[in-house]
């Protein structure tokens, strides 16, 4: 009997979510959105950098139908701008992200949809990941939700610079420029062999 309480909880725990920062279930009832899915199977995931920004600028146009500017008003023109630009950025950060780390040998689709509210648009983009990739990823989270953001992107910059890399500048841009908050969820979806999904949801204040 306790052997068998203690498997149970065994495996509960292989299949814990945990969550991380701004992250809330969005319900599709009643909410204006798109979905964007990508298949491993007709060409590798990793190999679709141009789809990032098609797919991104996409996003932006569809947004921006919902936002019309008027001749006769400039802020409605500037307010239309901001979005398609704030929107093209963080889609094709976040799909870029997702399709470069990846798990490949899972076999696993990335999506990307985006919400329509009415004080916010809600990014919300799913991939699988390796176990091994995990824990580092959620110490670099747990890093920048604790950090002062300023200070953590300036030393991001100063650090991109030296090593020529881009590690975690998009998600600081995200907060820092365009004031966006962040969330992720790990959810192992399966155990042999193990496959983990993240879920990173970014809210833009619109």
């Amino acid at each position: 009997m306790i052997s068998s309480i203690a498997f149970g909880l065994l495996s509960l725990k292989e299949f814990m979510t945990e969550i991380f920062g701004d992250f809330v279930e969005v319900p599709l009832v009643s909410n204006e959105f798109l979905m964007i899915g990508f298949s491993p199977y007709s060409m590798p995931l990793k190999q679709r950098w141009r789809n990032n920004g098609l797919s991104a600028n996409f996003m932006a146009d569809y947004v921006t139908t919902f936002f019309p500017k008027s001749e006769y008003d400039q802020a409605t023109s500037s307010r239309q701008n901001d979005i398609k630009s704030s929107v093209s950025f963080i889609a094709n950060e976040l799909l870029e992200n997702a399709m470069k780390f990846s798990d490949d040998t899972v076999n696993q689709p990335i999506s990307i949809q985006l919400y329509l509210k009415t004080d916010r648009l809600i990014f919300v983009v799913v991939n699988s990941i390796t176990p091994e990739a995990v824990q580092p990823f959620q110490e670099f989270i747990e890093k920048l939700i604790n950090s002062d953001i300023e200070e953590l992107y300036i030393k991001q910059i100063e650090q991109n610079l030296e090593n020529d890399t881009q590690s975690g500048l998009g998600y600081l841009t995200m907060i820092n420029d365009y004031f966006a908050r962040l969330g992720w969820k790990f959810e192992t979806i399966q155990t042999e062999p193990k496959i983990v999904n993240v879920t990173t949801m970014v809210q833009l204040a619109i």
